[in-house]
């Protein structure tokens, strides 16, 4: 599925309306506490301001309810300045998305500058992919081009509508977006065997179609976090007071059987009193969690089985963390895996949310792969969606 990508098309004099995900942390002072989104779109920005183009950016942060506050809490304001920073230059922006501001500041725009629209999420249109909406957005621009990985699984306006509306204009995917394609759908479509995936995360729920498809795919799923409670349960297990979801019992008990050996669970967890690093704490055996306890990570033995299948994978994909990876102790699994990880000798993706947050914090990020930067969207194409938002975009 090769797309044309920014680099194929003439930018020079021309208006590039480009979504980049520019949802980043912000602190109470609205000071951005992780810039590595930003930092993501910059080789797609260069290439169309050293190639003499304009660039419109537009992205979403947060999840603005209307409230008069949020349009201080989750204004993309800071993102805009922190890109200034990082191209050296004087980055414009838009304090409203499609309004009269808007406007103005696209028509005063002129080649090799950039303009930062509001946040789009602050019109309701927006995330109901609404075509008159998008229509406004179309026509500001020449060229559009999605740079946005985490939101490629959504139809929002800014994703799916607006590419429609722009008709025979040019639309192609940066960098950030064609490189998350290729390495996701490639280690799907031909992985190297041995293939191995490590799911883990609080719900099974959240990755019932991931398993699925995975476990028609690879040669190992291993399973960590709070879901391995639940498979515990489905194999008549006590899990005491851990994260567990009873309803999902029955659907574990289908997967376990088709997951047959493919399917690697815990043999051990390392449980607290509390949800505090300072709780009591016992290792026992999987399935075997005293009642005022809860499972908080993967055991040591775990952990070295876990390290083991890693080391001998060719293809290893990771999702989900281990255990509470923000607790010590209760980040010795997840650290165990990603250290297994940084060291094998496979292609390794790690599925962005909270594992990319976990392989940075322990600084094994620079020895994988491929780190996504989309923890919903990588999911989907594990999951083995394709997404109608990349689709639109032109064929190579």
């Amino acid at each position: 599925m090769a797309k044309k990508t920014i680099q194929d098309v003439d930018v020079r004099n021309k208006k590039v309306l480009m979504r980049v995900d520019f949802n980043v942390p912000l602190d109470d002072q609205q000071s951005i506490t992780d810039d590595t989104r930003i930092r993501m779109a910059l080789p797609s920005i260069q290439s169309v301001l050293e190639r003499g183009g304009a660039l419109i950016l537009m992205s979403h942060l947060g999840r603005p309810k209307g409230a008069p506050s949020d349009a201080t809490k989750f204004s993309l304001r800071p993102t805009a300045e922190r890109l200034g920073e990082l191209l050296g230059q004087q980055v414009a922006f838009a304090t409203d998305t499609i309004g009269p501001d808007a406007q103005a500041k696209v028509q005063q725009l002129t080649s090799g500058n950039v303009l930062v629209l509001e946040n789009v999420r602050f019109d309701p249109r927006e995330q109901k992919g609404d075509a008159a909406f998008a229509q406004v957005l179309a026509d500001m621009a020449d060229i559009y081009c999605n740079d946005a990985f985490g939101t490629c699984h959504r139809e929002d306006a800014s994703m799916y509508a607006v590419p429609k509306a722009m008709g025979s204009k040019p639309k192609v995917v940066g960098f950030l977006v064609a490189k998350e394609i290729e390495y996701l759908s490639d280690a799907i479509a031909q992985p190297q065997r041995p293939f191995v995936a490590i799911l883990g995360g609080a719900k099974v729920s959240d990755k019932i179609k991931v398993i699925k498809n995975l476990l028609g795919i690879c040669d190992k799923v291993l399973i960590g976090g709070a879901m391995a409670y639940t498979f515990s349960l489905a194999q008549g297990g006590k899990v005491g007071k851990s994260l567990v979801e009873p309803d999902k019992v029955e659907l574990a008990k289908e997967l376990l059987q088709a997951g047959g050996q493919k399917l690697v669970l815990p043999v051990d967890t390392h449980c607290g009193d509390a949800f505090d690093a300072n709780c009591q704490k016992k290792v026992v055996a999987a399935g075997q969690i005293p009642d005022d306890y809860q499972g908080l990570d993967i055991g040591p033995e775990t952990a070295r089985a876990f390290t083991s299948i890693v080391l001998g994978a060719k293809t290893i994909v990771w999702n989900g963390p281990m255990g509470v990876f923000e607790m010590p102790p209760f980040d010795a699994g997840t650290r165990a895996v990603a250290e297994a990880i940084a060291k094998s000798d496979g292609m390794s993706i790690i599925g962005g949310g909270d594992s990319a947050a976990a392989i940075q914090q322990m600084g094994f990020a620079q020895q994988v792969s491929h780190v996504s930067t989309g923890g919903g969207a990588s999911l989907s194409m594990l999951e083995g969606q394709k997404f109608a938002s990349v689709e639109i975009l032109d064929e190579a």
